[in-house]
């Protein structure tokens, strides 16, 4: 059986810099370590953390008072930050500087009086977190549907801002939309859907029909890894998410000649490279590399990491 592996897949810039920042931070302050949600979406990068003593939480009000605490890369609302200060928490903002910049185009078309239309997964933390900037002035659109009952006029100011792990097929049909019910919608100056999630969409669309299954590495609340499974079935392949080797169903592979493994930008590699060798082993065969796009992005650790890093060097 031929292994298709697909590349880029699994991390990205902005997970490699989340991770990097508990790893950090656990080094400085030592355990408990409180993370605001899970630090990114997949089971098995969470558990190894709380195997180290960091706990995760769903409401600031988990956090002691005067302890460290982290945001997750999804990013969060001003409330939470609030939150966090009013309990004299130390802060560290490992939101990943693509959303950021969702936030940031949020509160600067809010301030100029734009209705915003955010199409995104309502209750998806990221778009929880950039509705909170401006809860006013934004309305989630999930579908077409939600575009036919919007009720803003043509002398209604309106700009479409998108969440950044959103398949781009879903997106647009969403936005097209949104333009043709509203020609005057302003879009934002750059595309919204992060580079990590448009390559790894890119990768799949390209090799999935030189497959006869795909396996996606993911966990199941992974957005951008359950866009991957979307489009692969959209183009006509079989597809299935799984965390790691031990939810494969090995009947999946009836009559299978070829599969392409990918991997969303929150998963890590060791699983992938674990589900290859259990394929090699059990079916044989070889392994051939898809490469549709090279990546070089990197994002520094935000200064509030380097403040405490400083900070206890001093205490020291």
């Amino acid at each position: 059986m031929k292994i298709l592996l697909a590349n880029p897949r699994g991390f990205c810039a902005g997970v490699n810099m989340a991770i990097q920042c508990v790893e950090e931070a656990l080094k400085i302050v030592g355990s408990p370590l409180y993370v605001y949600h899970e630090i990114v979406h997949n089971r098995h990068v969470v558990q190894r953390f709380v195997t180290q003593g960091v706990v995760f939480v769903d409401s600031i009000d988990e956090v002691p008072p005067n302890q460290t605490v982290i945001f997750s890369a999804h990013g969060v609302s001003p409330t939470v930050r609030q939150a966090a200060k009013d309990r004299g928490c130390t802060m560290i903002d490992a939101t990943c500087p693509l959303v950021t910049k969702v936030h940031m185009e949020a509160i600067r078309y809010a301030r100029q009086g734009y209705k915003i239309l955010l199409v995104g997964h309502s209750g998806h933390d990221e778009v929880v977190g950039t509705f909170g900037e401006a809860p006013d002035m934004i309305t989630i659109v999930e579908s077409p549907e939600d575009v036919d009952k919007l009720r803003f006029t043509d002398k209604d100011p309106l700009v479409y801002l998108t969440q950044t792990t959103l398949s781009m097929d879903d997106a647009n049909v969403i936005i097209e939309a949104i333009k043709r019910r509203y020609p005057h919608v302003k879009a934002p100056p750059s595309d919204d859907i992060c580079y990590a999630t448009t390559n790894r969409q890119l990768a799949v669309r390209h090799l999935a029909h030189r497959a006869d299954l795909v396996l996606v590495v993911g966990s199941k609340n992974s957005s951008n890894s359950v866009r991957l499974t979307e489009i692969s079935e959209n183009v006509g392949t079989r597809a299935y998410l799984v965390d790691d080797r031990s939810e494969i169903d090995h009947r999946w592979f009836q009559g299978v000649h070829t599969v392409l493994v990918t991997a969303g930008a929150s998963a890590p590699e060791h699983l992938v490279q674990e589900i290859i060798a259990d394929l090699l082993e059990r079916y044989g065969g070889d392994v051939e590399t898809g490469h549709i796009v090279e990546e070089n992005m990197h994002f520094e650790l935000p200064v509030s990491l380097r403040i405490l890093r400083e900070q206890h060097a001093v205490k020291a």
